[in-house]
């Protein structure tokens, strides 16, 4: 199956993929040889992720333990580099510079576990080392407020921030090829487009706003209707036309799951559809991200899981 790309913000990601999956390395050799170790701080990011996002968590649960614990060493990566801006009390671009020098290491040291699960990870899964850096990159955009007019600005910084994490995760999976980046960028940035819509009064009190100010411009809202947290027509209509464009994002990103290895279909499967609820819980709720945090219950993702396996299956089926 192909798609095309006539929105400006896809052919301005592309590049930035096929950068990563085609700049020279220098092989690395194998980090850590003790069996110990390397245990415990695989250990350690499945605690990580248990303890941050039980929607990961249970979605990678569905694959084989070395691509299971590869995808948490990956989350954890992803949320100690995320934590460093969010929730240090200390000087934030100094710490994500040391810690950018530290990943990017061949070294890392003995004590760090998350860097060296994640070394492991990278080197064994051979993921390109600059998504490493675009990652970086991106969460340190965030190191000083920032205004996103355009969508197309929001999904660049979508990229940075989320698409790299679905573009490294293909390499822990496997996939066919080139054919299934388009798909892992735009499924990236229908995941990131979801917390945003979901984190909306956190991230106000946090000084951002990553909605397109140009978008709440046109719907007659202005950054003090966020302020008050006011759900009116306005609103509503804002909402909907993010959460109709975010739905179609990750229906487009679905044929690439078919073109994953088969152990990681389903989980990959499930972290979108279980994203992509929260959107329903949003509508469920009359567009209020103000008042409670939009999610889907424990029970709620348990009760989803067969029919994400039946109808991916199904899916599957049709597109091979």
């Amino acid at each position: 199956m192909t798609t095309d790309y006539p929105q400006a913000w896809e052919r301005t990601l592309l590049p930035l993929a096929y950068e990563a999956e085609h700049r020279d390395e220098a092989p690395t050799p194998i980090l850590v040889s003790d069996p110990a170790l390397l245990a415990r701080s695989y250990s350690y990011c499945a605690s990580i992720t248990a303890a941050h996002s039980h929607t990961f968590y249970m979605a990678t649960g569905l694959l084989p333990h070395e691509k299971r614990r590869a995808m948490r060493a990956l989350y954890a990566f992803c949320r100690l580099s995320d934590d460093l801006v969010d929730c240090s009390q200390e000087d934030s671009e100094a710490l994500l510079a040391a810690w950018r020098r530290t990943v990017l290491s061949p070294t890392p040291p003995r004590d760090d576990l998350v860097a060296i699960a994640w070394a492991d990870t990278r080197v064994h899964y051979h993921i390109p080392l600059r998504y490493t850096e675009q990652l970086i990159d991106g969460v340190g955009c965030d190191l000083r407020p920032q205004r996103y007019n355009t969508f197309e600005d929001v999904a660049r910084y979508a990229y940075g921030v989320a698409s790299t994490v679905g573009l490294m995760s293909m390499h822990i999976i496997g996939f066919a090829g080139e054919q299934a980046i388009p798909y892992a960028i735009k499924l990236g940035i229908a995941l990131q487009v979801t917390n945003i819509l979901r984190d909306v009064e956190e991230d106000w009190r946090a000084g951002r706003v990553y909605l397109p100010t140009g978008e709440l411009r046109a719907f007659g809202l202005t950054e003090a209707d966020l302020d008050q947290g006011l759900v009116d027509e306005r609103w509503r209509a804002f909402l909907r036309f993010q959460i109709e464009r975010n739905r179609r994002l990750y229906d487009e990103a679905r044929p690439g799951i078919a073109m994953l290895s088969s152990a990681g279909r389903v989980a990959v499967a499930a972290a979108s559809d279980l994203y992509r609820a929260i959107l329903d819980d949003i509508e469920a709720h009359d567009y209020d991200v103000f008042g409670r945090r939009a999610h889907v219950s424990a029970w709620g993702k348990l009760r989803m899981l067969p029919s994400i396996w039946w109808h991916n299956r199904e899916r599957t089926e049709r597109q091979l």
